[in-house]
């Protein structure tokens, strides 16, 4: 598991080593505010408020006043963003809580700029309705499925802390969403760490149970805002925009809860039950990133130290950036 999670760093590092400034200086994504005429976003399957800022059409209208047009790109889970953010194809994007630590870690350049959600029950271990599985203890020997370097990863990793299980007891099968649904469901593997939306697939739609959430391992599954580093730094403008329209979204899908669930039902293709159970344990509420964040934070990537999946101590603080999410929650008082 080691071995994998690093050479996983060390691909992320080459990556970035390796990106040019072939994007910024393509026709139409120039880096300074007054000639970009693209933003590339990212999206992933959570059901998010940017989901609903994407749907309306909302941040197509602010960018478009000026000049500015959106790419979205869709992904499973974070890492794979960070090869975006590394090869300066991604701009904008949201992501949980472990893949910044890994991002970090390899070097990647990125500044957190908004808390999107804190987490406490969007990461879960799950099983299958009938497992012998009893406690973090029972997955030594067991086959558990997980994005490596999501979120789930760094539940899953706080979960073996806690309860004193050496990870190489395990066999961690490393899939990502699209390949760990059906992995579970058919039973090759025993049990699926992972995040919302799929919690609710499979404990409403498919009857699995719980093992444990975050906050049973006091592991918080914050959703953060994003933004690369170049891209923050020549577009402070359009960084604005967008944390102003994504607040828009938050603010509609919290006072709308009922048409909100009925929006991802539709968009989405699943029952509201479900949806309704997703936006339950994600709670959405815009916040600058303050100090018990940062502190967790920086406890879940000095763990990662200490088991040696990270080789490299991070400050998680440096890449902080509130400037941005502080004028627009000014702005809305």
């Amino acid at each position: 598991m080691k071995k994998a999670f690093l050479l996983f760093l060390a691909a992320i590092g080459l990556l970035l080593a390796a990106c040019t400034s072939d994007l910024e200086n393509s026709s139409g994504n120039n880096t300074s505010s007054s000639s970009t005429k693209t933003i590339n976003l990212g999206i992933q399957q959570a059901l998010s408020p940017l989901w609903i800022a994407k749907e309306k059409g909302w941040l197509e209208e602010a960018f478009k006043e000026v000049g500015v047009e959106i790419a979205w790109t869709e992904f499973q889970s974070g890492p794979p963003q960070f090869e975006g953010i590394a090869a300066g194809k991604l701009d904008i994007t949201e992501v949980g809580n472990t893949p910044p630590l890994s991002g970090q870690a390899a070097g990647i350049d990125f500044k957190e700029i908004a808390l999107l959600s804190e987490g406490e029950t969007n990461n879960a271990i799950l099983l299958p309705e009938v497992s012998d599985i009893k406690s973090v203890k029972d997955l030594e020997g067991k086959k558990v499925a997980v994005a490596k370097g999501s979120s789930a990863f760094g539940l899953l990793y706080a979960a073996f802390e806690k309860e004193g299980v050496d990870p190489s007891k395990v066999e961690i099968i490393q899939l990502q969403p699209d390949e760990a649904q059906p992995a579970f469901e058919n039973r090759s593997v025993d049990a699926w760490a992972t995040w919302e939306p799929f919690i609710s697939y499979q404990t409403v739609g498919n009857n699995a149970k719980v093992l444990l959430k975050g906050k049973d391992v006091d592991t918080y599954g914050y959703m953060f805002t994003i933004a690369r580093t170049k891209f923050v730094e020549d577009n402070p403008d359009l960084v604005s925009i967008y944390l102003e329209v994504y607040k828009k979204a938050t603010d509609w899908m919290n006072e709308h809860p009922e048409e909100a669930v009925q929006f991802f039902a539709n968009l989405k293709g699943i029952d509201p039950t479900v949806v309704e159970e997703v936006l339950k344990n994600t709670p959405y509420k815009m916040q600058a990133i303050d100090e018990n964040v940062i502190s967790s934070q920086q406890s879940a990537a000095d763990l990662f130290v200490e088991q040696d999946v990270f080789s490299n101590k991070i400050n998680v603080e440096e890449v902080v950036d509130n400037r941005f999410i502080e004028k627009v929650l000014k702005g809305a008082e």
